[in-house]
């Protein structure tokens, strides 16, 4: 077994396909399915289901991709490491982040970064708590950008909190509830709610004022591009942080709605910006150095939001 056999497994699993896998990484049919053939005779087992109609990893190759998903990342870790020793002038950087840090937060630190470490080359990930998690555990990624909720208190991850984003609800500037000054939340019982996953700890109590069961979004997504778009085209309402409305508040082009029944002060309805590692293990340089990127934007947008959306409008 060698890393490369590895590398053949990985694609072979994320294109479910022998030939496409193949050429993917630029081998001949016959060349890769006699490396997958190699390694299993290698780890005496059988890795693919072949009687299958469908792709489908037997037991045995679900649990030897989880292994090698996770030492080929070590194997990159250790490159990285080595390369950006004495500098960052190379080497990878992979994190994840949530759809709303992606939204402003994350692409001006990236955009900092970039100016100072053009060299480095740079994949983030988009996605949930949970996919986010799953790739953090698979060593796809070195950290997370996300609601830090669902992470405190884990002994395996390590917090660093950032502060705190407010959420609210928006709709068209022309949308039947834009008119209202005062609403209930059940008014939003007519109409489509657009948004991420919530938390569990907001949905209860949104679901409590509202008299409902639950509070859940009827489309729910992780893109923001893909819930402001379904907002501006139809009677949708949507969710989203204050940060990442606050220019389309200022170009007139979104209402935000205001509830008479929700608290606006409830540190329980904010969500919890936290950039979380695992506990055991040490961030490369250019991740460390992403980090503080992170943070020095945190900060600066901190300041930046704080004043009135009119003033701000005003000083463009």
């Amino acid at each position: 077994m060698d890393l490369r056999q590895l590398r053949h497994l990985v694609a072979l699993a994320d294109y479910r396909s022998f030939g496409r896998a193949a050429e993917a990484i630029n081998l001949s049919q016959p060349a890769f399915s006699r490396s997958i053939q190699t390694l299993e005779r290698d780890l005496d087992c059988v890795l693919v289901e072949r009687s299958s109609r469908e792709f489908r990893l037997t037991g045995q190759g679900e649990l030897v991709l989880q292994h090698a998903r996770r030492l080929l990342a070590g194997s990159q870790a250790l490159h990285n490491e080595l390369t950006q020793y004495n500098g960052l002038t190379g080497g990878e950087l992979r994190f994840g982040c949530g759809p709303y840090p992606a939204q402003l937060l994350v692409p001006e630190a990236l955009a900092e970064f970039i100016q100072a470490h053009p060299a480095v080359r740079i994949s983030f990930h988009q996605g949930d708590w949970e996919q986010l998690a799953l790739w953090m555990r698979e060593q796809q990624i070195e950290f997370l950008v996300a609601d830090s909720r669902y992470f405190t208190g884990e002994p395996q991850y390590q917090v660093q909190l950032l502060r705190p984003r407010r959420g609210r609800f928006f709709c068209r500037i022309d949308h039947p509830l834009a008119q209202h000054e005062q609403l209930s939340l059940r008014a939003l019982l007519g109409y489509a709610v657009v948004g991420t996953r919530i938390p569990p700890m907001i949905r209860k109590i949104l679901a409590d004022v509202q008299g409902e069961p639950d509070f859940n979004p009827t489309v729910e997504c992780a893109q923001f591009d893909a819930i402001r778009r379904v907002v501006m085209r139809s009677d949708a309402v949507g969710i989203a942080t204050m940060e990442a409305l606050a220019e389309m508040v200022d170009q007139g082009l979104i209402r935000l709605l205001e509830f008479a029944d929700v608290p606006t002060d409830d540190p329980g309805l904010q969500l919890h910006y936290g950039i979380v590692s695992r506990v055991g293990y040490s961030l490369t340089p250019a991740a460390q150095a992403m980090v503080e990127a992170i943070i020095q934007v945190d900060n600066r947008l901190l300041a930046n939001t704080t004043r009135p959306l009119q003033e701000r409008a005003c000083s463009r």
